[in-house]
């Protein structure tokens, strides 16, 4: 799918380009990608005008919604079908998303950006082939592309998040110059696609899930086998399994995952707010 290019558009930044036309302003200068970068936009009584195309002003926009323009009216950058999906704007700029309400990325302390950054530089991906087993927003594929990872294959099943990359500007294309080709995004679930990758193929993992409640069978013993088989010896892997509380689930997750992994011949220990392990 090709990227969106147009503007994106948030309630703050709707109010600051309203409050500089109601002002008598010719020109607005703000972020319109998310704070991706600054740019101009030329301003007049009925309208504006950005990249050399004309634009309607926003109406009242909502709060924790980030808008793109679909035709002459803006739309939030939302899907449903089956589940709500939709991208959310975080004071950091790169934005998290959820579904039914519930927050996919951590956002409270720093950009979910830079927390996948910490993540992804466990697993020295420099000059490494790296599996990317629940791909979301790219955030982790954006850190390997920045880290000179030599390649990086993705996996992600659902269909409107793969939507939401195509708005996001932070989400890495595959398809642009600077992923160099580095980065191969498939529309698969990966508990089936594994099985098509060849035996110590990966020197690394990045291994981000869904809650066990919503994706059970990427936390199972055959998968993590699956993983094993196609990491090299030596590999490295990081597993997210968030902080579930053990006194109202009754269950400590990641000490479960480090037990499977164990099994499944990897070292493993808690790390950040999952699982670290090395291939045996």
């Amino acid at each position: 799918m090709s990227h969106y290019t147009g503007p994106l558009l948030t309630r703050d930044v709707a109010t600051a380009l309203l409050a500089a036309r109601d002002a008598g302003s010719t020109s607005w200068t703000g972020s319109f990608d998310l704070g991706r970068s600054q740019s101009a936009a030329v301003l007049s009584p009925d309208g504006w005008r950005w990249r050399d195309r004309d634009h309607p002003y926003p109406s009242r926009l909502k709060d924790r919604t980030i808008y793109y323009l679909d035709g002459e009216d803006y739309e939030p950058v939302s899907r449903f079908s089956g589940s709500l999906i939709k991208l959310v704007p975080t004071e950091w700029g790169a934005p998290t998303f959820e579904i039914d309400g519930i927050k996919m990325l951590p956002t409270a302390k720093e950009s979910p950006l830079d927390d996948a950054r910490r993540k992804v530089a466990l697993v020295e991906p420099r000059g490494k082939s790296v599996l990317d087993t629940c791909g979301g927003l790219g955030y982790f594929a954006a850190c390997c592309l920045d880290a000179g990872v030599a390649s990086i294959r993705s996996f992600e099943k659902n269909d409107d998040v793969l939507w939401l990359r195509t708005i996001n500007p932070w989400s890495p294309d595959p398809d642009a110059t600077e992923s160099g080709g580095r980065l191969s995004l498939t529309h698969a679930d990966v508990s089936d696609a594994i099985g098509r990758i060849a035996d110590a193929s990966m020197d690394a993992v990045l291994h981000d899930p869904p809650r066990f409640g919503i994706a059970g069978e990427l936390y199972s013993q055959a998968f993590y086998d699956q993983l094993a088989r196609v990491t090299r010896r030596g590999g490295r892997l990081f597993h997210y399994t968030g902080s579930p509380n053990k006194l109202t689930s009754g269950r400590d997750v990641p000490r479960e995952v480090a037990r499977r992994l164990e099994k499944a011949d990897f070292v493993a220990r808690p790390e950040l707010d999952g699982v670290f392990a090395t291939r045996r």
